[in-house]
């Protein structure tokens, strides 16, 4: 079950994250950390991030709905899963970067709790349409 949840949720994940980073979000965060933003993106850091996020999220969040029957599950422990993760990056930097903004801490964790929840939802009902 879990490398089918897996790669239900893999194009997702991906597809919801890449309209947020890229059209929703990209001027949102150049105007207030582009003072720390590379050129170029890390493209092997950016994939062991999605594969373990994703291995993360099926694990924790949507294997446990699945076996509970429970689309309110997925919502719940999705938006946890994302608020603690997310948590995990902007509080440290806003704890140890110098002038990191607190807007930006807010709107990820925001966002964080959005997508980890909206993923687990439409993963756990795509898996149970197909089975």
């Amino acid at each position: 079950m879990f490398l089918k949840l897996y790669f239900i949720d893999l194009p997702v994940f991906f597809a919801i994250d890449m309209v947020w980073l890229v059209l929703v979000a990209k001027k949102f965060y150049a105007a207030h950390i582009g003072f720390l933003l590379k050129p170029d993106v890390n493209w092997l850091a950016a994939i062991i991030f999605y594969l373990l996020f994703i291995g993360g999220l099926v694990t924790f969040v949507i294997s446990p709905a699945v076996e509970k029957h429970s689309w309110l599950h997925a919502l719940i422990y999705g938006a946890f899963f994302g608020l603690v993760t997310y948590a995990t990056y902007d509080l440290t930097n806003l704890a140890t970067l110098k002038d990191f903004p607190l807007l930006v801490t807010i709107v990820d964790l925001v966002w964080g709790m959005v997508l980890s929840a909206s993923v687990s939802i439409v993963t756990y009902l795509i898996f149970n349409r197909i089975g």
